[in-house]
């Protein structure tokens, strides 16, 4: 969401704890374990046009005459809105990455603000180009003024607006508090740096360079490749880069294949841009702990490793299926798609157990691992939280993998990544109606949940029907082609 997920048992930085650890009904007034707008400034409002946009779909009328808005228009509008929510608290800033009724307040992880900046770059318009640009200065604003640390370092997550916290207490700023610091997610204990979350970060600033030419955005990305070297590198017999700080800067001793697989990436592109050889020999390492993770019989990758020196059996997820796809462009692991697509596929519907699904609707797609096929249905998924339904859809996962169908371009593969998009925008117009960012309603049907029902990840955590910044722009750049992994 991310990235994963080091390990079992292991609440991931990635797309997991710097997303979604803490999500859902009252699981904020849990401490979480360290470890994933610009209104008044010029942005102009969505441009409607996006390259690439689905079918059109009605929408209301107007004056008696009906007005089409497509599905990738309205995901673009629930990104604007997530980063328009606080005008009131200055003109840098990252965009919420739930809507207000996760219970995360005003939370925004790095790791979804990385993808936002990408999915705008993806729709090729001056307006995603100004808000790209904008969310990647507020990423360097944070690097810059951290308020413990002068080392290239991003934090899980931040605070972008005030509000009052389960036990009382008053978050009163904005992303910038008020002495000048980047104001981190201190309450949830989004505190931690992962490798996943800066790699992300480092990917985004590195598109930024290479669309905008502006030499801060490499820089800065060059300052994550730097710290990721120095905090990462291991010399343990799997190899690769471990899994980052937690947030008394202790080091992690988890390695994670889908930190590895976003390294490839952003390695690859640092090489690129700034022609130093350095780059492509750290990339090797990080592409050699993969290829240590493949099960060739099987035909997908494991989760990484606890220790160094054992590989991780279980649980399986999917983004080390789509993201190495999505990375590698490699024909002999290209069966983890097909993996992925069978052995994790779900249908929710309201008929399945626990399902929050409404009456005469149903989504397709995929599980977030192998654990969420076997999860207690009887239990909560933590403190606090709704009981999981099996089959609930991840959308963020399931439009990774419609991307990776596209770009794998297989027989049937565009037929089957086009069933996982309808079911991504009709969970789009259907699905969190009447959910807010910043208090403020959000465009009609805007903005894609982040699954169907409640699913028990089998990492610690669980994902709810709340709209949300990284699965909308997940499937933003599905919609386009526009595969963020590739150097």
């Amino acid at each position: 969401m991310t990235g994963v997920n080091g390990v079992s048992g292991v609440t991931r930085m990635t797309d997991g704890q710097d997303q979604d650890q803490g999500q859902g009904q009252g699981q904020g007034r849990r401490r979480a374990v360290s470890r994933r707008g610009l209104l008044g400034a010029g942005l102009g409002a969505v441009v409607v046009g996006v390259a690439g946009a689905g079918a059109a779909r009605a929408e209301g009328a107007v004056g008696g005459q009906v007005r089409a808005v497509s599905a990738p228009r309205r995901g673009h509008a629930f990104l604007a809105a997530a980063m328009d929510a606080y005008p009131d608290h200055g003109r840098v800033r990252l965009a919420q990455s739930y809507a207000d009724q996760a219970g995360l307040f005003s939370t925004a992880f790095t790791y979804d603000n990385a993808l936002a900046i990408l999915a705008h770059l993806a729709a090729r318009t001056a307006d995603g180009r100004a808000r790209a640009k904008a969310l990647g200065d507020a990423l360097l604003y944070a690097q810059e003024h951290d308020p413990a640390y002068d080392d290239g370092r991003l934090r899980q997550a931040y605070n972008v607006g005030p509000y009052t916290f389960y036990d009382g207490s008053l978050q009163p700023d904005g992303f910038v508090r008020a002495d000048g610091s980047a104001n981190v997610g201190t309450q949830f204990g989004f505190t931690g740096t992962a490798v996943g979350d800066m790699a992300w970060a480092g990917i985004a600033l590195s598109a930024l360079a290479g669309r905008t030419g502006e030499r801060r955005f490499l820089a800065g990305a060059v300052r994550i490749g730097e710290w990721i070297e120095r905090n990462g590198r291991t010399d343990e017999p799997l190899g690769g880069y471990k899994f980052g700080v937690d947030g008394a800067d202790q080091k992690l001793p988890f390695t994670s294949t889908e930190h590895n697989t976003d390294l490839v990436c952003l390695f690859g592109r640092l090489g690129w841009l700034t022609g130093d050889g350095v780059w492509l020999e750290r990339r090797a390492r990080a592409r050699a702990f993969l290829s240590r993770v493949w099960d060739a019989e099987g035909g997908f990758f494991y989760t990484g490793t606890n220790d160094g020196v054992t590989v991780n059996k279980s649980p399986i997820p999917a983004d080390t299926q789509t993201w190495t796809y999505l990375a590698l462009d490699s024909r002999a692991h290209a069966r983890s798609l097909d993996w992925a697509a069978r052995e994790l596929a779900v249908l929710d519907h309201a008929e399945r157990r626990n399902s929050t699904v409404p009456a005469g609707q149903s989504y397709e797609g995929v599980t977030f691992s192998s654990a969420g096929l076997l999860a207690n249905e009887d239990a909560p998924i933590a403190d606090g939280q709704p009981k999981p339904d099996r089959n609930g859809v991840w959308f963020e996962g399931t439009a990774h993998l419609a991307l990776a169908l596209r770009e794998r371009h297989g027989r049937g593969d565009e037929a089957r990544a086009r069933r996982l998009l309808d079911s991504i925008e009709r969970a789009q117009e259907l699905l969190g109606s009447g959910q807010t960012v910043g208090g403020r309603a959000l465009p009609e049907r805007s903005g894609v949940v982040s699954a169907s029902s409640p699913l028990d990840t089998g990492f610690g955590f669980g994902y709810y029907p709340y709209r949300h910044l990284g699965a909308t722009a997940w499937y933003l750049m599905a919609a386009v082609r526009a595969n963020p992994l590739r150097v």
